[in-house]
């Protein structure tokens, strides 16, 4: 196996995007970033920010959908898995990580958009949100870890051998595990797993989970989507704690999801919750 291998599968997942999809390369001060685009050009933007390793294809199942009403802006992270392409000057900062945010919207020339993240994409776009609110028409955030609580012990206590030295057989052992052996789809599993194997690795910047002073006067039409069988935390004391914070934010619980089979399974109910 090979980093070849991986941008092969990469390409594999793409093609289950809808025919018109179009791959770009808007540059910033941090290097290239690839973004997929499809849907109606005159369409609403909904740009969509995947979690760790993930990569952008991995909205495969669900931009089918999407693309019927929203122009889909799906971005490879920078520094991260995927076709985007750091440049001299690395993100090394929650305040880079967000400007390069903005500098990708402003590349595209969107004055705003709707915003969805799913795990450490939602980490970003929460983070973006609170401190843009002006840029943002909506955001949705599926099983956003670290956001709104701590994650599970457990948890944390398995994904440790990949954080430490991760390989292709540590990373689909534990997806298996956390989604209780789910059937993924094959082609986007070799992308994450590759992924976790073969790319170079840069440090993941993390936004700090906001404390409850950061809410106070935050207006932006927020849901909450919440994975009822995922093992990153317990979903009812997430939605306790969003309630705490944000009294008026849909929160949908899907009983039988996992955080690592997000956004994929279940992709019908994904994709209500975003068209509605």
């Amino acid at each position: 196996m090979s980093l070849d291998e991986f941008f092969s599968a990469y390409d594999r997942v793409l093609q289950k995007w809808p025919a018109d999809t179009q791959a770009i390369d808007v540059n910033t001060v941090h290097g290239t970033t690839r973004i997929n685009v499809c849907g109606p050009v005159d369409g609403p933007a909904l740009v969509l920010l995947p979690g760790a390793g993930a990569t952008s294809t991995v909205w495969f199942a669900n931009v089918e959908a999407l693309s019927q009403r929203y122009r889909l802006y799906g971005v490879d992270l920078m520094g991260d898995v995927g076709r985007s392409v750091p440049g001299d000057q690395s993100i090394d900062s929650v305040d880079e990580l967000l400007n390069w945010v903005t500098a990708v919207l402003d590349a595209l020339d969107l004055r705003t958009a709707a915003l969805c993240g799913h795990s450490y994409g939602a980490m970003i776009a929460l983070a973006y949100t609170l401190r843009n609110q002006s840029r943002i028409d909506a955001l949705t955030l599926l099983d956003p870890n670290a956001c709104f609580g701590s994650m599970s012990p457990r948890y944390l206590l398995h994904a440790l051998p990949i954080l430490l030295r991760p390989n292709e057989n540590r990373q689909r052992r534990f997806v298996a595990w956390e989604t209780d052996g789910l059937a993924l789809d094959p082609d986007w599993f070799d992308v994450l797993a590759l992924g976790a194997a073969y790319f170079p690795t840069a440090k993941t910047i993390v936004p700090k989970r906001p404390k409850p002073a950061a809410f106070e006067g935050f207006d932006v039409d927020t849901t909450v989507v919440l994975a009822g069988e995922g093992k990153v935390h317990r979903a009812s004391h997430i939605e306790a704690a969003v309630r705490a914070v944000l009294p008026d934010a849909r929160i949908s619980i899907l009983d039988a999801a996992t955080h690592h089979g997000l956004p994929m399974h279940p992709a019908a109910e994904v994709n209500d919750i975003l068209l509605s």
